[in-house]
């Protein structure tokens, strides 16, 4: 059933009958649908789960291996590489063949391709397999979400659905700080724990889900599916979307900010610990997991409310204007930036007011996931969804987090350079290269201001055009 509207009966009427011809135009029930979104969500927090437990014992990792920070970066960025590489051929894969195998094959093989990484000493070589999974399922499943929802409805499955990164990621840092930690600093153990759920993940996508109709959402069932234009007709049609455009090089502001954030963070507060704790100086590599525990429980309740928020809020201004999905994560993004460059300046002086800044800067930056996915895909015909989602992620991907893990650790290294090592030396140098981020948020605030000027254009177009098709056919 959908959410009654207490003060609005005539809605609550409405909802259900568009549930009752979405379960005719899919052969999907409703619970049905919501069971299959909830398995979607439990893939991806197992996916951003086991991307995350590295950044969690990196520390560990880099003392092991004897690498810079420079080097350290690298680990992150091999991976979002080949994420990017594959993410194409899934995309196009998923436009035109059953969906849940071809997610399924690649969860398949993350969870081999994990567990055999656990093993092996060339964990360069070994993290860039594991983004062949991940390109396979985070391209397609929004898509396989909006062919099962409409409307607010669909916005809170997508706001559902992307509530389980942060949650992964969280998770990611606890699990790989404190099975690190218990291992007696053997971080191979916490490449262990996710392969498992991985399997279970499999059965769930083979026995559980059903492929919906592309565009059956929409109402679009025909004699005939839907037609797909070449891939080629597909790019040029993207690319002349002014809002699609746009609100991707807003997204991959936040990607650049969250790929450095997210590798670089724990470790940026384990140093600032060795700093005002110097009267008591520590051997090891990680002399503390409550940094990695405190930033994973802030990283998954940021995430929720902050993916809540960014939905409900939108929701909200939406009946008034149009245009609020642009503006609330244009808005947010700018309002993120002072609290991340504040927190910053003042982690070596106090790691509490730290802690509460980086809370409320890492809420502000989250509203704008699941906006930005729904956004891609009103603007676009569901013919070339998971080819967008799959130009926006190479984008975001290219220009954000497969490179800023390395950018920062370059810049981290270059300020270090020459000068006697220190504990305080480690800090400045981490820290002043992470203040980059800030301004990435400015400039891609910006491009999300930019997007509200077309997104409501771009959105009537995209339902006029599918329209014409059903008439053609």
């Amino acid at each position: 059933m959908a959410d009654r509207d207490p003060e609005n009966p005539v809605s609550d009427e409405k909802n259900e009958d568009i549930n009752k011809d979405l379960e005719l135009f899919t052969g999907i029930s409703h619970r049905r649908s919501i069971i299959i979104v909830m398995i979607l969500v439990y893939i991806n927090l197992i996916n951003y789960m086991d991307r995350y437990t590295i950044a969690g014992v990196l520390p560990v990792i880099a003392n092991d291996f004897r690498i810079k920070d420079s080097d350290s970066g690298l680990v992150q960025t091999v991976f979002i590489c080949s994420y990017m590489v594959f993410a194409p051929v899934c995309g196009y894969l998923g436009d035109r063949y059953n969906r849940k195998y071809i997610m399924g094959g690649g969860i398949a093989f993350w969870s081999v391709i994990t567990l055999s990484s656990s093993f092996i000493t060339k964990e360069l070589i070994t993290r860039g397999l594991v983004g062949v999974g991940e390109a396979s399922y985070s391209t397609i499943a929004p898509t396989l979400i909006a062919d099962l929802f409409l409307h607010d409805e669909r916005s809170r499955m997508l706001s559902f659905f992307y509530l389980a990164t942060p949650v992964g990621c969280g998770l990611g840092y606890i699990a790989g700080s404190k099975v690190t930690s218990a291992a007696g600093e053997d971080w191979h153990w916490a490449l262990r724990v996710t392969p498992g759920l991985g399997v279970v993940a499999v059965l769930l996508l083979f026995f559980v889900v059903q492929e919906p109709p592309r565009g059956a959402a929409e109402g679009r069932i025909r004699r005939k599916p839907l037609t797909n234009s070449s891939w080629t007709s597909d790019i040029k049609s993207l690319l002349k979307n002014p809002s699609f455009v746009l609100s991707t090089f807003g997204s991959t502001a936040v990607a650049f900010i969250a790929g450095a954030l997210s590798l670089w963070a724990p470790t940026l507060l384990m140093r600032a610990r060795r700093v005002l704790y110097k009267d008591n100086p520590c051997q090891i590599a990680i002399c503390s997991t409550d940094d990695s525990l405190i930033f994973g429980v802030i990283t998954c309740v940021t995430g929720i409310v902050g993916v809540i928020a960014g939905v409900e809020i939108s929701k909200c201004c939406r009946r008034k204007n149009p245009r609020s999905d642009a503006l609330v994560c244009g808005f947010s993004l700018l309002c993120a930036q002072p609290f991340l460059y504040v927190s910053l300046v003042i982690a070596k002086k106090s790691l509490i007011s730290t802690y509460v800044l980086i809370f409320i800067g890492e809420t502000l930056l989250s509203m704008n996931w699941a906006i930005v996915a729904d956004i891609l895909l009103y603007v676009v015909i569901p013919t070339r969804r998971g080819t967008a989602a799959v130009l926006q992620i190479v984008v975001s991907h290219i220009l954000g987090d497969a490179g800023s893990p390395y950018v920062i650790g370059v810049i981290s290294d270059l300020i270090s350079k020459g000068t006697p090592d220190s504990d305080l030396l480690r800090f400045n140098s981490l820290g002043s290269a992470l203040i980059i981020c800030a301004f990435v948020g400015v400039i891609g605030g910006g491009f999300f201001l930019a997007t509200s000027f077309y997104v409501e254009k771009d959105q009537k177009k995209a339902e006029s055009d599918s329209q014409d098709e059903d008439e053609e056919v």
